[in-house]
């Protein structure tokens, strides 16, 4: 990829296309048949860590199989909380997230995409949820004002940013002091080939964009972040899932892993 203008207007063409219906699950982690760190179905759900219950509360249409795990599973989210989802897709996270904030809280879907915001908002209005909204915008400059959230989760996305550092910064300035991130994600435990991660496909099937786990991390926390930890990862090996053809080398899914990483903003003193 030549630039980060590049590497953005793919990843947002990629997954206009999968929320219009062209390529439903092809996108991060590549297709379903390929890698099982994705995929739509409960069973499938279940092992990104989502109950039968969420499985069964996801309003049809919001789930595109795009995930690595649940963000919701350790955030700890509240009654009366105001939650962000940084690339918040169709809405699954968004949406489970509003049944547990209730009618006093509120949730933010922040997405980049107009096709997958619009998709998002049919869903919305199709389940009558009032207190979810989906805002057109990219996760490294919300649009989202400084410290009115509670919790910001995320699911598989910000290892798409080509500017991760700003993401983090801004979910830092979106939170109050004292709130909480918890996103799902994947991260490298090695260095990738040249090849893989110039790949134009490897990029938009969350391969190539991918951290080395510690220096994710370390990125959370020189964000200003305290309290940074792993709270959940698992690995594929190398039989989970081939990269595109387009990408010679044969395998690299043995260098990734799913994580939920947890996070606190300090409260101010």
């Amino acid at each position: 990829m030549s630039s980060t203008t590049d590497i953005r207007e793919t990843v947002r063409e990629k997954y206009g296309k999968i929320a219009e219906g062209d390529a439903a699950g092809s996108g991060c982690c590549g297709s379903t048949k390929e890698a099982p760190c994705c995929g739509s179905g409960d069973t499938a759900l279940q092992e990104l860590g989502y109950t039968r219950e969420q499985a069964a509360a996801i309003p049809e249409g919001a789930n595109l199989g795009l995930g690595c795990g649940n963000p919701l599973a350790h955030a700890s989210v509240r009654p009366g909380d105001t939650v962000l989802d940084l690339g918040s897709g169709a809405g699954i996270d968004a949406f489970l997230a509003a049944r547990e904030v209730g009618p006093q809280g509120r949730v933010i879907g922040v997405d980049m995409t107009p096709s997958m915001l619009r998709r998002a908002r049919e869903n919305a209005a199709k389940g009558g949820y009032s207190n979810v909204e989906f805002r057109l915008g990219e996760i490294e400059s919300l649009p989202v004002a400084d410290a009115t959230v509670d919790v910001v989760i995320s699911n598989c996305v910000i290892n798409l940013s080509p500017e991760k550092p700003r993401v983090f910064a801004e979910a830092l300035r979106a939170l109050k002091p004292g709130g909480r991130l918890l996103v799902s994600d994947l991260v490298l435990t090695r260095t990738l080939p040249d090849a893989v991660r110039a790949s134009v496909e490897a990029y938009v099937g969350c391969v190539a964009g991918a951290s080395l786990k510690d220096d994710y991390l370390r990125l959370i926390r020189e964000a200003g972040f305290a309290d940074v930890e792993v709270v959940e990862e698992h690995g594929y090996g190398p039989d989970a899932g081939k990269l595109p053809d387009s990408v010679k080398e044969a395998n690299a899914w043995d260098a990734v892993l799913s994580v939920k990483v947890r996070a606190v903003k300090p409260a101010k003193r």
